[in-house]
């Protein structure tokens, strides 16, 4: 399906500050919308009628006051339009599209190798002629280029670039590194709401930190901030460090290869996915346990290191071994053991944190390509 990726009307600064405040509102009252956006109830007027005639607002019913009054209410037009969010999960793809409310509007998820059919599912469940804003495409990496840092599409790939193929051309993309969306959604929807500074620790297949400061994520020079695999490990006498060794240590595949020498033949058959150990662990298996315990020793270390250098008060643990909360216990003792006393959780959200954050800053970007078109003056 063909999707309107046609330029935003251009509009007045009064027209555009309306059009962000009532995305952010979801629907509102003309007096409503004059004090989220601090404009004089007959600039708003003006303004929603240019909205109105742009097909950005509509009218969506009434609300009556305290007095008795009713007072027409205003959504979000058909032309405001869609944004998409594309995940590129190690072994998933999820895609959401959404409109620029946040309203969800189509849903998509398959195997990573089916991730071209996954997006063309998403952007086919889109209403029909509804105006594509921006998409973010969130990925393993995302540095600034010509630093020499990885490129943005050093762990998505040859997936990225079948994906990309497969966009609607003409419509903006955005790359962004998956730990900070995921970070972004705690932030907004999970468990770090009410918090705005706090670390979101993400331990599966590889590791990864998203920093939140001030409700605002950290990127840092290189687009690079939070790449905790690039830690030194080991760091010891004769030991040399190697590269995003801390990632292969604390990382699953790891995980199951030290579960293996340790497994016992009376056990039964050694578990060969993360999923099957902690479950066995979750049943009291001995060994599944022991292996646990020391992979939520190993994430307290790693915690105690993010502690020490950004005491964030708060840290997040998701991923798919990171998010099991039988590591709670291990890692709070350890953090504790080699720190300061820092708040540790299992992330909320799971395995949507990362589209549900991504699809939150396509929002972000797709309000912004709207309310950018405001050249003339009022």
């Amino acid at each position: 399906m063909i999707h309107d990726v046609a330029e935003a009307p251009r509009l007045t600064e009064s027209a555009s500050a309306v059009f962000a405040v009532l995305a952010e509102a979801g629907s509102a009252t003309r007096p409503q919308l004059a004090s989220l956006a601090g404009l004089s109830k007959p600039t708003v007027s003006s303004a929603v009628v240019e909205l109105e005639s742009a097909g950005l607002a509509a009218h969506s019913g009434t609300a009556s006051s305290g007095t008795g009054r009713s007072a027409a209410v205003y959504r979000l037009g058909p032309a405001a339009g869609a944004v998409l969010a594309v995940d590129l999960g190690p072994a998933l793809t999820r895609v959401r599209g959404c409109a620029l409310d946040g309203t969800p509007l189509a849903e998509a998820t398959g195997s990573r190798s089916d991730a071209v059919d996954v997006v063309r599912e998403a952007l086919g469940a889109l209403p029909a002629g509804t105006p594509l804003r921006t998409i973010v495409v969130a990925v393993g990496d995302v540095t600034r280029e010509g630093t020499g840092v990885r490129p943005a599409t050093a762990k998505a790939g040859p997936v990225f670039d079948a994906v990309a193929v497969a966009l609607p051309p003409g419509v903006p993309v955005h790359l962004e590194n998956n730990v900070n969306c995921a970070a972004l959604a705690e932030l907004h929807e999970g468990a770090a709401r009410g918090r705005r500074t706090f670390g979101y620790l993400r331990i599966g297949v590889g590791i990864g930190l998203g920093v939140v400061i001030g409700g605002q994520v950290l990127r840092g020079a290189n687009g690079a901030a939070g790449e905790v695999a690039r830690l030194p490990y080991p760091w010891d006498v004769g030991r040399e460090p190697g590269r995003e060794a801390l990632e292969e240590h604390v990382g699953a595949r790891s995980l199951l290869r030290r579960a293996a020498e340790a497994w016992p033949d009376t056990d039964g058959p050694c578990p060969s996915t993360t999923e099957q150990l902690f479950a066995l662990a979750g049943q009291g298996r001995a060994a599944a346990r022991a292996v646990v315990g020391r992979h939520a020793v190993d994430v307290g270390r790693l915690a105690a290191a993010v502690t020490a250098v950004l005491d964030p008060g708060l840290i997040v643990l998701g991923g798919s071994t990171g998010a099991d909360p039988q590591l709670l216990p291990g890692v709070r003792a350890e953090l504790e053991r080699l720190s300061w006393p820092t708040e540790v959780v299992s992330s909320t959200l799971g395995d949507l944190g990362t589209v549900v954050g991504a699809s939150r800053l396509a929002v972000a970007h797709g309000v912004q390509t709207v309310t950018e078109a405001a050249h003339a003056k009022d």
